[in-house]
């Protein structure tokens, strides 16, 4: 080639464009964002079938070309060659739900009035023969006017003769722009019901059943209480099923600071070991099994086709506080991480709906709390049932998960009414079909995300604690002298405690604070590295950080800690994400200022009602 060529994936979001884009480029990929917008750059290499590469580009899901989000407006204007910066793509790759033809091939005419070279995907042909659809190909290839290529991208069906397809259509570029521009206007613009009747030979009544199921789950005083009671009982899960392999975790961890403590002698080496990294980052490991079961029911939810009808759900309470059910997407993906549930406001149209959006995204309380939560709960609330398969524990991380919910719903109606008044955007969605996940896909899955959890314990945990451990260990404390208070930590300790101590916090505990804007997990290495350090009785030093807890904090002041942790701001890397989406510091200042206010407020209330009541 004497150029570079490109092709571009686009089509309507759920149709499978980045699993297609996965198979066709493998790990050849780069991911940044467009020059002077803040949406995804998704490009890789795939090679044709003649060895040669072939730029590939996996543009937003669109619905129109009559743009409706930055995402939709980058996919119009790469498209159609009017985006600065990027060459207008050689050939397009239309990809369709082979189960949602009729609505997919609304957005598929408006390709295809381009007049430019084009393939179709027609991609999750094995979920339309499930579903009881026989389709034919070659038909809709004659009504479109364009090759259609079969596909199964998550099992790289027709990957060689989609590439093949590819390959064809740049050959003859020019030929098959000129034959498409000459189509007749009624050849062109058949409807795509009846485009979508002629490619489907038969079809079951697996539709009318999964309506039948639809009703139940999306029916308005029902569906929501079904959601919020598998939430709950996820809740229950996540410290019924994990506790056994939690407490193995611990042992593990305590064997090996024996073994070092009888392996070496005593020692600033043998310290850093036991009191900084097994003590510090071994805290926050033990907590891994709680990590998997929660994201285990994330990913069973999103993967069967229910999570898109709670967010569906939830587009009424939403409306209530003037947003939209699409705002709700985002924020879901906050319950894993504020980073990419902030990214996700991309996908929403209305400015202020975005940046209300993003505001409250921190309130979502994300995968790196549940540590945090786990130690506190454990060391504190008792392991009682109050009812039939119902934990104390459990129930008390079910109600800190719904005062997020709570607090964000508070904080948009205030937005909303305030410095983003507005009414709220139009919400549209399509449902995907029910499946069963398969179990390859969960395990990837939970193994991608179990992996994310070490790596930071590895690095960004590691690096704090060890950072902590040094302040916390130097200067040396004369005899009779408490660690804590003769080292550089105690000096930060003691800056910071006036502010929190009005509000229960003990010294250990803000000084935990500091480093837990790194990351929210810190907070549990930080204690941990703290009282290993400190600890005057050794018996107490040996136990783990859930045992100290219990044995040194009142009930007050750990419920104030839970408290503090629902509304605080979130870490570095959020705030520098938020800075980043809303072009500049002013609104992520606003937040963090407003998150402060509410977590000291909330563990100011919390610790005095608890007092007051003799707790």
């Amino acid at each position: 080639m004497s150029r570079k060529h490109t092709a571009a994936l686009v089509g309507n979001p759920n149709s499978g464009k980045s699993a297609l884009f996965n198979a066709l480029t493998g790990a050849r990929q780069k991911i940044a964002n467009y020059a002077g917008v803040t949406v995804e750059r998704k490009a890789g290499r795939m090679t044709l079938p003649s060895g040669e590469p072939v730029e590939l580009l996996d543009l937003p899901g669109s619905y129109s070309f009559d743009a409706a989000s930055p995402d939709e407006a980058v996919t119009r204007d790469v498209v159609k060659g009017t985006f600065e910066g990027e060459a207008v793509p050689d050939v397009l790759v239309l990809v369709l739900d082979a189960a949602n033809l009729e609505q997919h091939l609304v957005f598929a005419q408006e390709v295809l009035e381009l007049g430019r070279p084009t393939v179709v995907a027609l991609n999750m042909v094995d979920l339309a023969e499930r579903d009881g659809l026989t389709l034919d190909p070659e038909a809709l290839s004659e009504a479109l006017g364009v090759p259609v290529i079969p596909t199964v991208a998550v099992r790289r069906r027709g990957i060689n003769e989609l590439a093949a397809a590819i390959a064809e259509a740049e050959t003859h570029a020019d030929e098959e722009a000129h034959r498409r521009w000459h189509l007749t206007l009624p050849e062109r613009r058949l409807s795509a019901k009846h485009m979508a009747k002629g490619a489907t030979l038969s079809k079951s009544t697996r539709h009318t059943i999964e309506n039948g199921v639809d009703r139940i789950l999306l029916n308005p005083w029902l569906g929501p209480v079904i959601l919020f009671g598998l939430l709950f009982v996820i809740f229950q899960a996540v410290f019924a099923w994990a506790t056994p392999f939690a407490d193995a975790l611990e042992g593990g961890v305590g064997v090996l600071t024996d073994g070092v403590t009888g392996a070496l002698a005593p020692s600033l080496f043998r310290d850093f070991l036991t009191e900084g990294v097994l003590a510090g980052v071994g805290s926050v490991v033990v907590f891994l099994p709680q990590i998997i079961i929660l994201f285990a029911f994330i990913l069973l939810m999103e993967a069967s086709g229910y999570m898109a009808r709670a967010a569906f759900l939830m587009d009424r309470l939403m409306a209530s506080v003037g947003l939209s059910g699409k705002s709700f997407i985002p924020l879901l993906s906050s319950f894993a991480c504020a980073i990419p549930g902030i990214m996700a406001t991309r996908s929403i149209a209305d400015p202020k709906d975005r940046l209300t959006t993003i505001l409250i995204a921190p309130l979502m309380t994300c995968s790196a709390r549940l540590p945090v939560y786990a130690v506190i709960i454990a060391a504190v609330i008792p392991q009682t049932t109050v009812g039939p398969g119902i934990g104390l524990q459990g129930l008390v991380l079910f109600a800190l998960y719904i005062a997020g919910i709570v607090g964000a719903i508070i904080v948009a109606l205030v937005l909303r009414r305030t410095v983003t008044k507005g009414a709220a955007s139009g919400f549209i969605m399509e449902l995907p079909r029910y499946q069963l996940p398969r179990i390859k896909d969960l395990a990837i899955g939970l193994w991608q995300r179990a992996w994310v959890f070490l790596r930071r314990a590895g690095t960004i945990i590691f690096v704090a604690t060890i950072a902590l451990w040094v302040l916390l260990s130097f200067p040396k404390a004369e005899p009779g002298e408490s660690q804590l208070d003769a080292s550089f930590a105690g000096s930060v300790a003691d800056a910071i405690h006036p502010v929190l101590e009005p509000i229960g916090f003990n010294r250990e505990m803000s000084l935990a604070l500091v480093p837990a804007m790194a990351a929210r997990e810190v907070a549990v290495s930080a204690l941990a590295t703290t009282y290993a350090v400190d600890a005057e009785d050794e018996d107490l030093a040996a136990e783990g950080v859930t045992s100290q807890i219990a044995a040194l904090w009142s009930l007050p002041t750990a419920l104030a800690f839970l408290a503090w942790f629902v509304f605080a701001p979130q870490c570095l890397s959020t705030i520098a994400v938020a800075r980043r989406e809303t072009n500049g510091w002013k609104w992520p200042i606003v937040m963090v200022a407003y998150l402060f206010a509410l977590a000291w407020l909330a563990a100011g209330a919390t610790y005095w009602i608890a007092v007051g009541l003799g707790l």
